[in-house]
């Protein structure tokens, strides 16, 4: 089974994010090590970190991601947002290290009308640039499934098995598999035929060694739609069986499961979401 959770808030301090999901009687979490939306962030006080480090280290849990700013577009082909964005990539994998966190989610980019050719190997080379200036870093990019909404790639696996085979050192790259993204690209996984089908071409264009997190959240619109809308687990178009397949697939055993569905004032919501994907868990007796 995975090991789920859901991104919580560090408002407060960042250990505050380990306290909301150990309330959800979490396994896994996932945080912003930043404002997403700011280029812009002030250093992380070392002390916040070892106090964060420390909490995590109490905590029990098992697996700890981070989420990278929406702003950021590594197949940009304008030269100052392509710059802008990687040192941004580059900054937060270095905020990750001094956290204790082991992976950075990110989405691919969007190739702005050059072509998807050229956004890929826009993204390779800021991949590789980063890998090159930070030799000793050991936070991992996770590069996100994406729905295809307008020019943004990641929507095929194709796209993805593109990037992963340019980059140079792809010991330092995986894929964090979002079912909502994948689910609006295109890719169907409602029952169990269409469930390994998807699953199989992931596995043939990529690897599924590769995916080392996923995003468990169901979709307000249906199959191919192209359109990234998050829906609470089986109250979209996915429906509750996409992820008892999921949640029982030994395949993907252990790795972490991190709601981003909806929210309210508190946590609530993910405390219900939790609930109705722990009751879809077969017992492995």
């Amino acid at each position: 089974m995975l090991e789920l959770g859901a991104h919580m808030s560090i408002a407060g301090g960042y250990e505050r994010a380990i306290e909301r999901a150990l309330r959800c009687e979490s396994s896994a979490v996932q945080i912003f090590t930043k404002n997403q939306r700011q280029w812009r962030a002030a250093p992380i006080d070392p002390e916040a970190a070892e106090r964060f480090r420390a909490r995590w280290a109490d905590s029990g849990m098992v697996h700890l991601v981070a989420h990278n700013s929406y702003l950021i577009n590594l197949a940009s082909p304008d030269d100052a947002l392509w710059e802008k964005s990687r040192l941004a990539l580059l900054d937060e994998l270095d905020r990750c290290d001094l956290l204790g966190v082991p992976y950075l989610v990110a989405h691919p980019g969007a190739h702005g009308g050059s072509g998807v050719d050229a956004g890929v190997a826009r993204i390779a080379a800021a991949l590789d640039r980063i890998h090159a200036e930070r030799p000793e870093g050991r936070a991992v990019v996770l590069l996100e499934t994406t729905a295809g909404q307008g020019m943004a790639l990641g929507r095929s696996f194709e796209e993805l098995a593109a990037i992963v085979e340019l980059v140079a050192d792809t010991a330092r790259i995986g894929v964090c598999f979002d079912t909502c993204h994948v689910f609006a690209a295109g890719y169907d996984l409602r029952d169990r035929l269409a469930y390994e089908t998807t699953m199989t071409a992931f596995d043939e264009r990529i690897g599924l060694s590769r995916i080392k997190a996923l995003h468990l959240n169901d979709s307000q619109k249906g199959l191919g739609s192209r359109v990234d809308r998050h829906a609470h687990i089986g109250e979209g178009e996915l429906g509750l069986a996409a992820f008892e397949f999921l949640l029982n697939d030994p395949r993907l055993a252990g790795l972490p499961g991190i709601l981003e569905t909806p929210k309210g004032d508190d946590d609530a919501d993910d405390a219900r979401n939790l609930a109705t994907l722990r009751g879809l868990i077969r017992d492995a007796g």
